[in-house]
């Protein structure tokens, strides 16, 4: 009897994990939400093929009905009808990216790992790319053990070197980092936000005794708060080092001032799939003219 249950236990956990990555074969359902459509007069086509590389945010995870990774409500290369995201807002004016898209982020990655996720975007030879990277980088373990700004600049310049190598012609899309200082605030009120950061963990660098006013609490989270905005601004100047290929967001994700209501009830950490949409909404190009 114990055996025959393990083996249901598992056939759900599969079954649970095939919804949520939907992939990309799937079939690509039409969003069920209001599609805003980028304005096209006088701009270049639309891109027929894409990457989107990062993290666990690029990957979903939190925004299905299981914490694991989901795909196909990404907010770059998302395929699923509940998400408006980057890939699907080009498919409506270019029908040719139907199925070339893309995703290479991967849960628990660091810019350090940009580089792989890069290389596998020269392999598809995709025209759009687009790179969320940072949070890990910061909330992998006490505040000590962030990346250093320089090290992080590295990495992000060599995954960039890789898609300019091999990509040349295609166009890259740098998002900033979201603001964790911000999460912390708009949680730390919420009873179920606190017990789920403090059971299980979440981003200690800035989520640890999230109720605590001490001195040395607050001097670690805006040590982690002046760590993104410093990785922020080496994302700004590695694009802009980048040549005309790359657009960088202009801060807009870093600002968007988000609410409990947009992240994941698993962890309070990650964005639900509204935030999936949120951020799909401020970073999506108005125009493809790069």
């Amino acid at each position: 009897m114990p055996r025959r249950w393990h083996i249901a236990v598992l056939a759900l956990l599969g079954i649970l994990a095939l919804a949520c990555e939907g992939g990309v074969d799937a079939a690509d359902p039409e969003s069920t939400r209001t599609r805003t459509v980028a304005p096209t007069g006088g701009a270049p086509g639309y891109p027929a093929s894409m990457a989107a590389l990062g993290d666990s945010i690029t990957a979903g995870v939190g925004s299905c009905v299981a914490y694991l990774a989901c795909t196909r409500n990404s907010w770059a290369a998302g395929t699923g009808s509940g998400v408006d995201s980057h890939y699907q807002r080009i498919l409506a004016e270019n029908p040719k990216i139907r199925r070339q898209v893309h995703n290479f982020a991967e849960p628990g990655a660091r810019a350090g790992a940009l580089a792989t996720q890069a290389d596998r975007a020269v392999d598809a030879k995709v025209s759009y790319v687009t790179v969320l990277i940072g949070a890990n980088d910061v909330c992998a373990g006490p505040a000590g053990r962030m990346t250093p700004v320089a090290t992080f600049r590295d990495q992000v310049d060599r995954a960039l070197a890789t898609l300019k190598k091999g990509l040349p012609r295609a166009r890259v899309l740098v998002v900033s980092i979201p603001d964790l200082y911000r999460l912390w605030q708009v949680g730390r009120e919420d009873d179920q936000a606190v017990e789920v950061w403090e059971s299980r963990g979440i981003c200690p660098a800035m989520l640890a005794r999230p109720a605590s006013a001490a001195s040395a609490d607050e001097e670690r989270r805006r040590a982690v708060r002046d760590r993104i905005e410093a990785y922020d601004e080496q994302l700004r100047a590695a694009c802009r080092a980048y040549g005309s290929r790359c657009r960088w967001d202009g801060g807009r994700l870093h600002d968007v001032r988000f609410t409990v209501g947009r992240l994941s009830t698993f962890d309070y950490f990650h964005p639900n799939i509204e935030g999936q949409n949120e951020i799909a909404d401020v970073t999506y190009p108005d125009r493809f003219d790069w």
